[in-house]
């Protein structure tokens, strides 16, 4: 019985372990492929998109952690694309566009953490929220961007692509060449990048340098079919700037997109890079995937029906004062003394009638 149990102990650790050194990735906008059997996963993909109805610019900038030394990307574009490091000071210039605006909201009743209580607890209130012949895989450009090793690729067949990938040292996984087939027939390409960090032996985590692709097209589309396969909930975050508000056509199998922010905007720095120098229209849209099986296709923008302005609002309560006197003090005071002086008048009144 000893050896038994000690058996399937050992078996249950085996398991364990596998599934700890087994294959993994996770797709953000495309797929995100590590190393021999190392893990990598997308805590956050937050990308900043120009379109201004021929050419599509996506700036993205990943959040990964994992113990993965090297790692593949592979994004899927509709057009032939060019591949350049991004800016990423346009994210903290995005950050302060998109920051909500802070407001008083007096209230007259104290709260728990006014006198005469305790709390020391605040609140804050958020308003309501309003990219025959030839052969299957053709490497039409290859940069060093870096720490980025970047491949722009056509192919006719997955399993091509397949081939490419483990020829430069990386497992397309099972699943992932099936998923690139609608790609594939619509005779997309594809950007494959590879990532190492600047120290070497390090594994690859926390914030990636951003990557800027540039492409043709008539449409504004975002890559987000691979992202199906993710092991993990995803997190989204666009900040679009067009002519006009935009919002996707659908949520795409995830939670109901949320606009923070949508308003006309004048670029600087980065940012005006991208629109060159003109005003644009700046919308930003976060959106939660938390069962990525679930997505169903691409993410595709289109403008709504009215430019509405929106930028989130934070109120903050304060306590009416009067004089630095809290009113419901001085109400509460004014009462009782209204009600004593009534009392007081009361009984002089029975006092005369009495002696009457």
């Amino acid at each position: 019985m000893k050896r038994r149990i000690a058996a399937l102990l050992l078996a249950l650790l085996a398991t364990q372990l596998g599934s700890l050194i087994s294959p993994a990735y996770a797709c953000g906008c495309g797929a995100m492929i590590p190393e021999g059997y190392a893990r990598i996963g997308v805590e956050r993909e937050t990308s900043v998109v120009r379109f201004d109805g021929r050419t599509e610019q996506i700036v993205m900038r990943f959040v990964v952690r994992g113990d993965a030394p090297r790692a593949a990307w592979i994004m899927p574009v509709p057009g032939r694309a060019t591949v350049e490091l991004g800016d990423g000071e346009m994210f903290r210039q995005l950050t302060w566009l998109t920051r909500p605006e802070y407001k008083t909201r007096g209230y007259f009743w104290p709260r728990d953490h006014d006198w005469p209580f305790s709390s020391t607890n605040r609140d804050s209130v958020g308003a309501a929220l309003p990219g025959a012949g030839a052969p299957a895989v053709g490497v039409v450009g290859r940069e060093q961007l870096g720490d980025f090793d970047v491949a722009r690729l056509t192919a006719t067949d997955p399993d091509a692509l397949r081939n490419w990938l483990e020829a430069n040292g990386f497992k397309l996984p099972d699943g992932l060449a099936a998923e690139l087939k609608p790609y594939v027939d619509q005779k997309w390409e594809y950007v494959a990048v590879r990532l190492a960090p600047r120290q070497q032996g390090k594994p690859l985590t926390g914030t990636l340098d951003p990557l800027k692709i540039r492409f043709d097209s008539d449409r504004l589309v975002y890559p987000m079919r691979l992202s199906r396969l993710a092991k993990t909930p995803q997190s989204l975050g666009l900040y679009i700037l067009a002519d006009h508000r935009m919002e996707p056509a659908s949520a795409i199998g995830g939670a109901k997109p949320k606009v923070t922010f949508a308003g006309e905007v004048t670029p600087e720095g980065g940012l005006a890079a991208l629109t060159g120098g003109k005003p644009a229209f700046l919308t930003a849209i976060d959106q939660e995937f938390p069962e990525p099986g679930r997505i169903d296709g691409d993410h595709e923008l289109r403008a709504t029906a009215a430019d509405t302005p929106y930028r989130k609002v934070i109120y903050h309560g304060e306590l009416i004062t009067v004089g630095g006197i809290p009113a419901w003090l001085l109400t509460v005071a004014a009462v009782l003394f209204a009600l004593a002086a009534a009392a007081f008048i009361l009984r002089r009144r029975r006092s005369r009638t009495a002696s009457a």
